[in-house]
């Protein structure tokens, strides 16, 4: 049965695109669908990194808000924003297809890393990609480069490299291709060069625990292999204390029913050497990609995460 449906969004570009996709498939299937564009406490603090301020769950609190006091039945996210644990009453329904999950290099002067000026800035909003970053340049023999945080929509990031605050920056590919800015990209990391974040390039769709209806219409936008893949990657995550804004790495794909996950963790603080740990195996159900991805996050502990 059709219904009428309202999805809360956070108006960044990116986050309207990601709102305007699922309105369009839909109301390709007989749904209205109207749009309630909200700013979060994440949109509004720029001047501090979101592991200082609480993490990337501030940017779904007033969606999660909205959705609650039915002013809308749905919430689109990137999953990586997404925290592990959602609050009681609220349930993730949907994981769509994913869109090219790896990181993108951005610069306008310098083709990768190893073409950096002396003294260079690199820009980064993730403590995921600065132990990342500092392991790929301490194996380039380069601390004079310095991370520094890079806070803002993408539209803000791009325009703070093109003032020349960055020598380059790192952003996930999925974002730059879903607003058409592919050509900006000098170079996309390989998963072996730079690990993905658990979710990275997937889009999930909340919605309240009681609407078995609204679930319902999801179901046909629902992709089963990025959902088990998923599931394994914020398992990881929510093992070692499920915080969005954690120095940590986890990627899975997914072969027929074999599903390979390879997790990385760093100490912003520390050595510049990762802990890393992988593990396969057959699954079937989000419970079994699940317990996968609690095998990597005990090995990575075993070897050091916190």
């Amino acid at each position: 049965m059709p219904l009428l449906l309202t999805i809360a969004t956070r108006e960044s570009r990116l986050a309207l695109w990601q709102a305007e996709h699922v309105q369009a498939l839909l109301g390709a299937r007989g749904h209205s669908v109207d749009l309630l564009g909200m700013t979060t406490r994440g949109d509004q603090i720029l001047d501090r990194t979101l592991s200082k301020v609480g993490g990337k769950g501030l940017f779904v609190k007033e969606l999660e808000t909205a959705l609650q006091e039915g002013r809308a039945q749905l919430a689109v996210h990137s999953l990586k924003d997404v925290p592990m644990e959602l609050p009681e009453g609220f349930a993730l329904a949907c994981v769509m297809q994913r869109e090219d999950p790896r990181d993108a290099w951005v610069s306008a002067g310098c083709a990768g890393l190893a073409d950096l000026p002396q003294g260079a800035v690199i820009g980064t909003s993730s403590l995921r990609r600065t132990v990342l970053l500092r392991e790929a340049l301490s194996k380039l023999e380069r601390n004079d480069v310095r991370i520094e945080p890079l806070r803002g929509n993408l539209d803000t990031r791009l325009r703070k490299l093109d003032e020349g605050q960055y020598a380059g920056i790192v952003l996930a590919a999925a974002g730059l291709k879903r607003l058409g800015q592919g050509d900006r990209i000098r170079h996309i990391f390989s998963t072996d060069e730079m690990l993905p974040a658990a979710g990275q390039g997937a889009l999930g769709i909340e919605i309240r625990a009681d609407r078995s209806d609204v679930a319902e219409a999801l179901a046909p936008l629902v992709d089963r292999p990025t959902w088990l893949a998923v599931a394994a990657e914020r398992a990881v995550s929510r093992a070692l204390g499920g915080s969005c804004s954690m120095p940590l790495a986890a990627h899975a794909t997914l072969s027929g029913q074999r599903l390979h996950l390879r997790g990385a963790w760093g100490d912003p603080e520390g050595a510049p050497q990762l802990v890393r740990a992988e593990a396969e195996g057959d699954v079937a159900t989000l419970a079994e990609a699940e317990a996968l991805g609690q095998r990597v996050a005990e090995a990575l502990g075993a070897g050091g995460a916190h």
